[in-house]
Parts: C-alpha cells; sequence; structure tokens
C-alpha cells in the first residue's frame, strides 16, 4: 500500500525533494508576491521522531486489526489543519493515539467499542484524516487511560446498488475515488466533490455535514443522504430508508454533523445519478467583486439551479493562474445527464444576461458548451475556469511546499445573509490582515450560493514565523472568527466545528440545544468515549 506523509498532505511519493523545492522556490515566490526567508527546510524525518510512550495495548482478540507501530501512530495523531502540518513538519505530534485500530466490518468496531469501553480508552472515529478544524486527534481528557484512532478505511466497498430508486448502500471508509471507481461500472455517480476528494470518506462527509461540488441547491452531503446506520457503545443505531419523513426529529440528521461523538457511521444510503453527459461553463470577468457579489445573487434568486457558481476575487485569480489579477472571476456552468430534457446552454445563456446587468464580460469563445459524443466531465483545461479548478485541487499538496519555504498558507469559510455579505468581507478581510501583518494578504472566493446568502471562504497568505507559525496563524484564525461571529454569520459552513471551532461554536449555538445534545450523548455513550472534547463536553 501505499503510505501517507507522516507530516503533511498526501503520500509518500508525491512529496517534494529539496532539489525540486529549490528549483521551484523563485517561480512560486514570484507568482504570489511573497518570499519566504530565503531557506528550503526539510520536515523532521520519522527516524528522528520521538513520539510519547503507549499507555494501552489492544487485547490479543484484536491484534489482527490494531497496530502501535510509529508511522501509523503519527498520521493519526493529526489532521491537515494548517497548524496540524506545521507541527509535523517540525516532528511534534503532541497528542498520537496508543492504538489505530482498522476495523474490517460492524463486527470489528463493536468489538473495539466493548474493548475500549472496558479498558477506559477513548475512541477517536478516523475517516482520511483531513479535518482541518481538530476532529481527529486523540487530544482526550487525562482521566483516560488512552486513546484509540478507529480508522474506517479498510471498510471501503459500495455494497448495493438500487438502480430503480438511484440509491447506493457504501461504507463509510470508502474514500472519494474509490465509490467512484466502483459506481463508475454502472455508469452512475454520488457527484461529491470536496476540495479533500482524493483522501477523505464517505463517512468522513457526513460526520462534518461536508460541502462538495454542487454550488447551489444540492451543496452539501445532508442533500444526498437518504439513511445512516452507526454503531453506539449502547447499540446500532439506522434511520429508515425513505425518500422523505416528518416522523419527527430525523435520526439520519442527528447524525449528519455529530462528528463521532455519538457513534461511528459504518454505512449509508446515499442518492446516485447517471454521470453527467451535457455540461455548459462560461468564466465571466467583472472589474469590482462586489458586481460579481451582485450577479451572484441575481443567479441565486432567478430560480436557475447551476451546478458551478463561484466567484473569485482579482487577487487570488493572479495567484492561481485564473487571471492576471485586474478583474474578479465568476465561473457559472450547468451539467445534466440528459441534454434533451435539460438544455444546458439555454440555462447558461440565462445567467449570463444576469452577469451582463452587472457589468460582467466574457470570451464567447472560451464558453463550453456541450459537443456531441463528448461526455460533460471530460472537457479540457486550458482556460481560465480550468486552471483555478486545478489550483484547487492542488492546493493541499501545495501548502506543504509553502511550508518548507517559509510561507503561511491557510483558509477559513463561514455564511452569511445577502443583506450582511458586504459588511461581513470588510470586516473578516480587516481583521484577517491586521492579524496576519506586514507583506500578508487575505483573498476571496464565493464557494457555494443560496436565494437568502452565500457563502465567502477566504484564503491567507503571509511570510511565517519560523517555529511560531502556529502561534502566527492562532492569532489570525481569532481575528477572523471574532469578525465572523460579530458580523451574525456561522462560524463554519461546511468545515465542521472538531476542537479548532469550540471557543465560537460554543457561543453561536443556543444553550437549551447544548444541553439537549449532551443528553443525547449521555444516552447513547454513556462513559463519553466517543471523540471527546468534540462539540460539547461530557
Amino acid at each position: 500500500m501505499r503510505r501517507r506523509k507522516h507530516w503533511g498532505w498526501g503520500y509518500e511519493d508525491e512529496a517534494w525533494s529539496s532539489h525540486q523545492l529549490q528549483a521551484a522556490a523563485p517561480g512560486l515566490e514570484h507568482q504570489l508576491r511573497l518570499a519566504g526567508d530565503g531557506q528550503v527546510r526539510d520536515a523532521v524525518a520519522l527516524d528522528d521522531v520521538v513520539l510519547p510512550a503507549v499507555r494501552v495495548q489492544a487485547p490479543p482478540a484484536l491484534s489482527a486489526i490494531c497496530t502501535a507501530d510509529a508511522h501509523a501512530r503519527a498520521t493519526h495523531s493529526r489532521g491537515c489543519s494548517y497548524a496540524d502540518v506545521v507541527r509535523g513538519f517540525h516532528g511534534r505530534f503532541d497528542f498520537p493515539p496508543d492504538v489505530v485500530a482498522r476495523p474490517r466490518g460492524e463486527r470489528d468496531v463493536e468489538a473495539v467499542l466493548e474493548w475500549a469501553a472496558a479498558a477506559n480508552v477513548a475512541v477517536v472515529p478516523y475517516g482520511g484524516g483531513t479535518s482541518v478544524v481538530g476532529g481527529v486527534q486523540c487530544d482526550v481528557p487525562a482521566h483516560f487511560d488512552g486513546a484509540v484512532s478507529l480508522d474506517m478505511g479498510a471498510m471501503d466497498r459500495v455494497l448495493q446498488i438500487d438502480d430503480v430508486s438511484r440509491s447506493a448502500l457504501i461504507q463509510a471508509g470508502a474514500t472519494g475515488p474509490a465509490l467512484e471507481r466502483q459506481l463508475r461500472a454502472l455508469d452512475l455517480t454520488l457527484r461529491f466533490y470536496p476540495q479533500s476528494f482524493e483522501l477523505s470518506t464517505l463517512g468522513g462527509w457526513i460526520a462534518t455535514r461536508a460541502g462538495g461540488h454542487f454550488a447551489t441547491a444540492e451543496t452539501h452531503i445532508d442533500d444526498l443522504v437518504e439513511s445512516v446506520r452507526a454503531v453506539t457503545p449502547a447499540g446500532a443505531w439506522e434511520s429508515r430508508r425513505v425518500p422523505g419523513s416528518g416522523a419527527g426529529p430525523s435520526p439520519d440528521r442527528m447524525l449528519l454533523g455529530s462528528e463521532g461523538i455519538l457513534g461511528v457511521i459504518t454505512e449509508a444510503w446515499v442518492r446516485v445519478r447517471p454521470r453527467p453527459q451535457a455540461h455548459s461553463l462560461a468564466a465571466v470577468r467583472f472589474e469590482r467583486f462586489e458586481d460579481g457579489v451582485q450577479a451572484l445573487r441575481a443567479i441565486a434568486q432567478s430560480g436557475l439551479r447551476p451546478s458551478n457558481c463561484r466567484l473569485i476575487d482579482a487577487e487570488e485569480t493572479r495567484v492561481t493562474g485564473a487571471g492576471d489579477g485586474s478583474s474578479a472571476l465568476l465561473m457559472v456552468g450547468f451539467e445534466t445527464s440528459d441534454a434533451a430534457l435539460l438544455p444546458v446552454s439555454e440555462m447558461l445563456d440565462r445567467a449570463l444576461l444576469l452577469c451582463a446587468a452587472e457589468g460582467g464580460a466574457w470570451d464567447d469563445t472560451a464558453v463550453r458548451r456541450p459537443r456531441p459524443g463528448v461526455p460533460g466531465d471530460s472537457h479540457g483545461d486550458g482556460d481560465a475556469a480550468g486552471a483555478w479548478r486545478t489550483a484547487f485541487l492542488r492546493a493541499p499538496y501545495l501548502r506543504d511546499a509553502f511550508v518548507s519555504l517559509g510561507i503561511l498558507s491557510e483558509t477559513f469559510e463561514t455564511a452569511v445573509t445577502w443583506e450582511r455579505f458586504g459588511a461581513l468581507h470588510a470586516a473578516v478581510t480587516a481583521a484577517a490582515n491586521a492579524a496576519i501583518g506586514p507583506g500578508g494578504r487575505v483573498t476571496c472566493r464565493v464557494s457555494h450560493v443560496y436565494p437568502d446568502g452565500a457563502a465567502p471562504y477566504f484564503t491567507v497568505l503571509g511570510p511565517a514565523r519560523r517555529g511560531g507559525e502556529v502561534e502566527q496563524w492562532t492569532a489570525v484564525k481569532h481575528a477572523a472568527s471574532e469578525a465572523i461571529l460579530a458580523a451574525g454569520a456561522t462560524i463554519t459552513h461546511h468545515h465542521a466545528v472538531g476542537r479548532d471551532h469550540r471557543p465560537w461554536y460554543d457561543r453561536q449555538r443556543p444553550a437549551p440545544f447544548a444541553a439537549a445534545l449532551r443528553a443525547a450523548k449521555s444516552a447513547v455513550d454513556p462513559n463519553g468515549l466517543l471523540n471527546p472534547g468534540v462539540l460539547i463536553d461530557a
């Protein structure tokens, strides 16, 4: 098996060498208009890392699915936030699990929970390890005698497909590529593509209420879930598989966003669809970001439901190569599996008229429209939209290079109603810019839109303070989060709460709801074993 990098994103065989970093540094710094400290440094090798001693060992009955080797413990001690990556780069793995368990089926999950309850061991569910909010680190209260990371990656199969109802039963550990590969055999797709698609899992998407491919309408995994099954210390929890229900609070909706505190998600029925056969896409330029925002609102409130409707500010277009930095860029597109029923070219033309009314301009020769015999998702990437998409998907790999070069690069996101969008954008940008200090800057894109509001997604770039990167980013994150809550927005639109967002999540949610959530956890996890410290305190 390919091994994951012990400190950063992706796999060891995709890591940049020191020679490659040295060669790439001038070009990267020129593109960013941002210089590091002139030194390319290497991450601390795993052989030089000293992990805390193992406190508890798995029983012989679980030896076939458990390990305590250094690589497994290191990679399962962290997620993929900037702070996580920087700590790993410097050889800091403060909260490694004592044991990593890889269950092969639901019975193995039950066995791990039974052992953990008897041994006073905390259990932290782990999907792809791509959390950017401290959701998978084993930072558990001191009263536990140990911690186990429950890696669901071996449970990765599409178990059943109902082609009548267009649903599929998929195990929670299936990554994006793995489940799409299995669905492709029947020309079906889940059509859910978060930036972490390569490594993240269905169970992780459900547990964190992840956001995906669709920029309007079906924006979250919530919209694609039909039924969820989870194993809890009190027994199995499975919602009835129906298209919709008014039978009280929904069991599956309670598991959505539960972040592993109520149960270990093992499988789910999800809504699938035929692969797209027709696709239209245009990149529209706006001299002012604010005009692009007005065009977004017009499209979102028009009744059109574009699959892609993302606005990128001028500076981000330059950094990613999607533009020269002189204008903001709105990518708007439509897709369908049946071009005869849904004329995607006509819908794109309607959207372009709305953009033109706000001062938008585009190159007609670069507009993508359906072509006979060419699948809708197989267009080339030789234009602005393609350049930005490629940069978006490769960004996590590039961030590792930035860490080596001494450049801070991280993101955060939120959602707010339209009438408050402008004030929020100004306040958050100002707060983050002030916190990052000289030489840094903040860019913004809008990732998802709704009739009543949008989700702005911010990127922070700046020269890193070697050795103090975590503290530097923490100050930026704190300032931005305070500004987000003050502007009436949510602390996260789709990155989840984890441990990093807890201070602001606690202030955002109603106190009676917090009490109800604690009561629910007490009912299904009376010993508070599951992911303690996330969402609530037991």
